[in-house]
Formats: C-alpha cells, structure tokens, sequence
C-alpha cells in the first residue's frame, strides 16, 4: 500500500476520535467546547452532534475513498492505532486545562 494511504487512515483515525466526545455530549444533552464557538461559551447541544457526526463524516470518505483499510495488517493497524491515541492524548490534555 503506498504509503500516502497510512498517513490518510492516520487522519481519518484522528477525525473519528475527535468526533466521538462531541457527538457523546451533544445526544447527552450537555453543551461542550466546540472549536467555532468563542473561547469563553460552549456549544449548544444540537451543534455537537453536528460537529461529532461532520467529523465521522470525515473519517468514513477518507477511510472508503484513500485505499482500503485492512484491520490485522501491521501498517493499517499501528497507524489507525497511533491516530487514534495521538488524537486521544491531545484532546483529553485540551479538556482537562478546560476543567481548571
């Protein structure tokens, strides 16, 4: 697979990732930080749902449309895998200073 497809699946992880706090939030009920919102406010509900599910969106073009994804082979799953934990790392350290 040529090697532009595991950066690809590396950012279609990162936008999966990303979009699952949003989307849990928002079919919660709860207003939380989305990134055209100003810095002080938190958006509305209905606004993280359509932000979780434009980034699953995402995520699912870049994943069907940029070469197949092979779940168990070793390129497919050590970048889906680093997507998801840098993604994951990155946003939990960006919450947490928002919980301060």
């Amino acid at each position: 697979m040529p090697w532009i497809a595991y950066i690809t699946h590396f950012i279609a992880a990162a936008f999966l990732t990303n979009g699952i706090p949003h989307f849990v939030n928002g079919v919660s009920g709860r207003s939380f930080r989305i990134p055209f919102a100003p810095r002080a406010k938190l958006g509305s509900p209905t606004a993280n749902v359509v932000w979780g599910w434009a980034n699953f969106l995402i995520a699912f073009l870049l994943f069907a449309n940029i070469g197949p994804l092979y779940i168990g082979t070793p390129g497919d799953t050590i970048f889906v895998a680093a997507g998801v934990l840098v993604t994951g790392v990155l946003l939990a350290r960006i919450f947490e200073s928002d919980q301060r």
